[in-house]
């Protein structure tokens, strides 16, 4: 069983220990303020020896505790887990936005990036745009391109090749006139001069 540092079953264990049908009754009867075994009993409507052994479970996995001798619902626990899981979902799938993105930044390609690629087109203009501008880092500066080079570029991150094609010509990021595209906007990363140092 995997635990919240705080103290608590990180969200995977709480969503294994309310799978049972036991100790989900056990769960629903304590929200509903019982406080003794045979008020869980009667109000989960299992047998004392179900509701011990569930309610044994529950406490031993940090989900409830007893004061006075009565078992109570640690209800911060599920904020903590969520708050935790969320955080570690954030952080491993925003592993794809570039080094030294904003937050902002970071949630979209938590949200439409994976793997190197574009899950799906965003439909709000400002999302899309922070993916077309590192779309446009793929591109180099100066160097001009085909439109099949451009296709190929855009494939590797997203099958619409003609869509986001389209969308950086209309965002000022690729400039194009006879067939020839290059590289016309779009954020540069600046890297120092060693002889400036």
């Amino acid at each position: 069983m995997s635990a919240d540092p705080l103290g608590g079953p990180d969200a995977a264990t709480l969503a294994g220990l309310l799978a049972d049908p036991d100790r989900r009754r056990v769960f629903a009867a304590l929200v509903l303020d019982a406080t003794t075994l045979d008020e869980i009993a009667r109000n989960s409507g299992l047998s004392i020896e179900q509701a011990g052994s569930a309610l044994a479970r529950l406490t031993s996995a940090g989900l409830v505790e007893a004061i006075d001798g009565e078992p109570h619902l640690l209800a911060e626990v599920f904020a903590r887990a969520a708050r935790r899981a969320h955080e570690e979902r954030g952080s491993s799938r925003s592993d794809e936005a570039p080094a030294g993105s904003s937050r902002e930044t970071a949630k979209v390609f938590a949200a439409f990036v994976k793997d190197g690629r574009i899950t799906q087109i965003p439909a709000a203009q400002a999302k899309r745009m922070v993916l077309l501008d590192w779309l446009a880092q793929d591109f180099e500066i100066g160097k001009r391109y085909s439109e099949p080079m451009v296709n190929l570029i855009l494939g590797k991150r997203h099958r619409d090749t003609a869509a986001w094609r389209r969308y950086l010509v209309d965002a000022d990021l690729l400039s194009r006139e006879d067939g020839v595209y290059w590289r016309s906007g779009g954020s540069v990363e600046l890297t120092p001069d060693p002889e400036d140092g």
